[in-house]
């Protein structure tokens, strides 16, 4: 082999498997991952145990952007905060055992202000 090749972390049967939705969200993953490391470590951690667990850091979105429609199917859009004083979000919807991040934001999205 020429070059090592990164493992990824294995999910357990029981977690969630996180993928990425749209372009956005994997440049916006990428952005966080070098500013924000640890605690995006921390958000992959709830992500795939419990992404629907409702927490100061962890809620539903409201209104308009509480819905986000993929495939002809409707979901439920949820917020993640990396951090709690921080800007940073992480939009996402889940479908059965999938957590689709929809946009990664490294500052307060415009929409939400």
């Amino acid at each position: 082999m020429a070059k090592s090749e990164k493992v990824e972390r294995p999910t357990k049967k029981s977690e969630y498997e996180i993928r990425f939705s749209s372009v956005q969200a994997k440049r916006g993953w990428i952005d966080l991952k070098a500013t924000l490391r640890n605690p995006l470590a921390d958000a992959w951690g709830f992500l795939t145990k419990t992404p629907q667990l409702t927490t100061p850091s962890n809620y539903r979105l409201r209104g308009d952007l509480g819905l986000v429609t993929r495939d002809g199917s409707v979901h439920k859009r949820w917020q993640h905060k990396p951090t709690l004083k921080g800007d940073a979000r992480i939009w996402f919807y889940v479908v059965d055992r999938e957590v689709y991040l929809e946009q990664v934001h490294t500052s307060h999205p415009h929409e939400t202000k």
